[in-house]
């Protein structure tokens, strides 16, 4: 993303949401985040949301879509054998990202199973990665709140360089109606104030001490702090996304699991709005 896309802003210094504590409590102040990625498999499936790198000239191919008023239209570059959240049998979100990394785009589908030679899918989008465009108003994605999932997910290559500099992708039990920018697509009929949009930013309190991590948490925990979450999607509370490689530490992820609700709060990032069709920020 560039430089000054929002998923890459400093939050450290804007201001906490006058709703923040209400938010909180609504996901949970007590329970614990957890980290939806990792090495080895779970039920047989790799742990985590996977990345498909493509190269330059893959074939694309025709993606059919339930919800086709809201996806990108494709063709897409996307193999036959490309990788599938949960794996080839999962009946989850079942997710493909392809990464073309000649192109800077990623494609990104939800529900997504082989059809013939092509692909059908519930959703899904095409991020230009050197743009800060977002997607028209009432869209979705693949993911509900209709941003990227790949801009928001841990990998470990950025680990393993020492510095993640993005925010990450996070779900909750529920949100209310409408959203907050930069999502462009509300998945709920709630009216509660007091739960959070998809869109709402919120980042790991300053005051939570870190030092004592584990080196790949304390960069995840880091991250979240300078650059915070951003709810994405419906799901178990505080569970942040990363894709699955065999080289994480599982036990130095766990540490994770010692981070709690409440010590996180929401921020207000209505400041940094250039435009409403913008992912960039002031």
């Amino acid at each position: 993303m560039p430089a000054d896309n929002v998923w890459r802003a400093d939050v450290r210094k804007l201001p906490v949401h006058p709703k923040s504590a209400a938010m909180v409590a609504s996901i949970g102040a007590g329970a614990a985040m957890h980290p939806d990625f990792g090495s080895g498999t779970w039920e047989g499936a790799p742990i985590g949301i996977p990345v498909t790198t493509v190269p330059a000239g893959q074939k694309k191919v025709t993606v059919s879509f339930e919800y086709a008023d809201e996806s990108d239209r494709g063709p897409y570059p996307i193999p036959a054998n490309a990788k599938i959240e949960g794996g080839p049998q999962a009946d989850g979100d079942r997710h493909v990202i392809a990464f073309d990394k000649t192109a800077c785009k990623v494609y990104e589908l939800f529900s997504a199973y082989p059809q013939g030679g092509g692909w059908r899918a519930g959703s899904g989008a095409v991020f230009d990665l050197r743009s800060n465009k977002l997607r028209p108003a009432g869209w979705t994605s693949a993911d509900a709140s209709g941003l990227s999932i790949f801009a928001g997910l841990v990998r470990y290559e950025e680990v393993a360089a020492g510095r993640i500099d993005h925010a990450i992708r996070i779900t909750v039990p529920k949100t209310r109606t409408g959203y907050t920018w930069p999502a462009t697509h509300s998945a709920s009929s709630a009216t509660d104030a007091n739960l959070p949009q998809l869109g709402q930013r919120l980042r790991l309190k300053a005051s939570v001490s870190t030092g004592s991590m584990p080196r790949q948490a304390r960069i995840v925990a880091d991250a979240m702090k300078r650059y915070g979450v951003v709810v994405a999607d419906h799901g178990s509370a505080w569970y942040i996304s990363g894709a699955p490689d065999d080289r994480w530490d599982n036990d130095a992820l766990r540490a994770l699991k010692s981070l709690t609700g409440s010590d996180f709060e929401v921020v207000d990032t209505g400041g940094l709005v250039v435009s409403r069709t913008s992912g960039a920020v002031r």
